[in-house]
This record gives structure tokens, sequence and C-alpha cells, in this order.
């Protein structure tokens, strides 16, 4: 089994588009396994369509929570909590009361700890959820993270780690990851352990900046990277600033897809471009998985 992690330093450059594609191109092969490990903003979904078939709570942070009826309000855990997560009120008879803030709070346990009179409790809330899916190319495990949750590299990891598993017991020749965009948590929880990354990039200004940036996360966890240009052709001096700061890097260039509006119809009929037409941005894209599939051969 080989675990394939689509990225790009930034949002909006294509990455689900080349990930569908791929997961289409791949499963014409072999079984394969499909991660959306982009838990903030979840939208392969989007372009397979698949059917759901299991939802499952993803719990990961604590929350403390105190008592009133326990409460000595001696004032201990507002002293010690560091993030100001306790709030000091008046009941509805002017008597002091103590709470806290779910917002604020980091679940660090302090409190709880040191609470005298044992008033304090951890909560531990639904951050998010988890799914499993079929899709007409293979499994897809997929998830949303609540709003004003952090805990993204988290479910990121719990996610990977259930397609890994599956993917084991499958027979899958192939876990494809639709990775996060930046650098951050849950791009490095969707890093870890691949045994081959794609970045895609865009010929904007910013281009090789985010270049640069997903690049010092794959040379920082030793994953091999090969680089793909989406829409390459709006502007071509930029793109082969690209094509010349990643052979300094010693990264291979295996597509230049060119920008072609037919990728915005075959999403709106829920389809990867290369299943809805036999075009220039097909035809590039399946070049690019046959580098990535040559690479991953010799891994």
């Amino acid at each position: 089994m080989k675990q394939l992690v689509i990225l790009s330093g930034k949002g909006g450059t294509g990455k689900t588009t080349v990930a569908a594609a791929l997961a289409h191109l791949a499963s014409q092969e072999a079984s394969i396994m499909l991660v959306d490990a982009d838990v903030d903003a979840s939208n392969l979904e989007l372009v397979l369509s698949p059917k759901l078939q299991e939802e499952h709570a993803f719990f990961s942070s604590k929350v403390a929570v105190i008592d009133p009826e326990l409460c000595e309000v001696c004032g201990r855990c507002a002293e010690l909590c560091r993030f100001e997560a306790v709030v000091v009120g008046n009941g509805s008879d002017g008597a002091t009361t103590y709470t806290v803030d779910p917002v604020a709070c980091e679940g660090c346990g302090v409190c709880y700890y040191q609470c005298p009179a044992e008033a304090i409790r951890l909560e531990e809330p639904q951050d998010g959820l988890w799914f499993r899916s079929d899709s007409a190319f293979g499994p897809l495990i997929h998830a949303h993270l609540f709003a004003g949750q952090e805990n993204s590299g988290k479910l990121v990891a719990a996610v990977r780690q259930e397609a890994a598993g599956l993917a084991s017991k499958g027979g899958q020749a192939y876990v494809i990851i639709d990775g996060p965009p930046g650098i951050g948590c849950a791009v490095i929880a969707a890093v870890t352990g691949a045994d081959l990354a794609l970045i895609v990039t865009e010929p904007t200004v910013s281009g090789i900046h985010d270049l640069d940036r997903a690049l010092g996360v794959t040379e920082h966890f030793g994953i091999p990277a090969l680089l793909c240009i989406n829409k390459y052709d709006i502007n071509l001096q930029k793109s082969d600033e690209i094509a010349k700061y990643a052979a300094q890097r010693g990264v291979e260039v295996v597509g230049r897809v060119p920008f072609d509006t037919v990728v915005t119809k075959a999403m709106v009929h829920g389809k990867p471009i290369t299943a809805y037409e036999d075009g220039l941005v097909s035809a590039e894209l399946r070049h690019a998985w046959q580098r990535v599939r040559e690479k991953m051969a010799t891994l």
C-alpha cells in the first residue's frame, strides 16, 4: 500500500481538482482508498458525490466546568488560569460566582487539579464528525471539524489512521489523500507517514513562496515530492520561474495543466475532469499520474 498526499502552500490552487482526477485514474488500475484531510473545509465529496455509509462523533478537547453547588468561591481557579477563561461574576443574589468561558478554556486541567473543593470537572465536548462513504472510485474517509474547534491536526490523524486500517484490511494498493492547504498542524498530520507528496501550485506572485512553504514541510519529514503547476498558461513567465526553482530544489515538474473552463463544468456535474472530457487538461493529468505512479513504484 502506497500513500500519496496532495498538498498546496495555500488554498484555491486546484488541489482537490487534481486529487479527484488522480483518484479516477488510479481506480482504473487498482483498488484505492480516498481521504479528504481538509477537515476545516472538506470538499472532495462535492466532486465525487459519494454515498454516506457511516457517521462517527469525534472527541478530542476538554473544557473545565465549575459546579456552583460545590464551589467555595475561593478564587483559586481564576488566580491560576493563564488563559483568563475563568469569569468572575455575580449571581441573582449579588454573591460572587465563578464560571468558565468554554471558548477561552484550553482544557489544561490546572484548575481541576488545584480546586480545594473539587468543584471543577473536565468535560469532553464533541469537536466534529468523521465519515466513511463509498464513491465510484473507492471508499472515502472524510470529516468535518466544528466551528471554533482547534484540533484539526488530531482529526486529520484520526481520519488517516482509520483509512490506513481499512486499506490494509481491504488490500487497497493506493491511499490518495487530499491534504489541507498551508503548512499548519493539519498539514503535518496529513504528511506524516506518506510515501510521496504531490504539490499543486499556480503561476502567481506567491507561487514560489507557497511552493517553498510546502517543500519545507515535506523535506523536514523526509517525504519525496513532485510538482504540478495548475493553470500554467495564465502566466507563462511565472510558470517558468516556478519550474526553474523546483529544478534547483531537485523537484520534478510532472504536470503543467492548462486553464480551461471545462474543469468548472465537470465540477458542476460532480465528476473529475478526467472522467468528464478527454481534452488537454485530462491529457496532462494522465501524464502527471503516470509519473506519480512510476515514482511510487520506486519507493
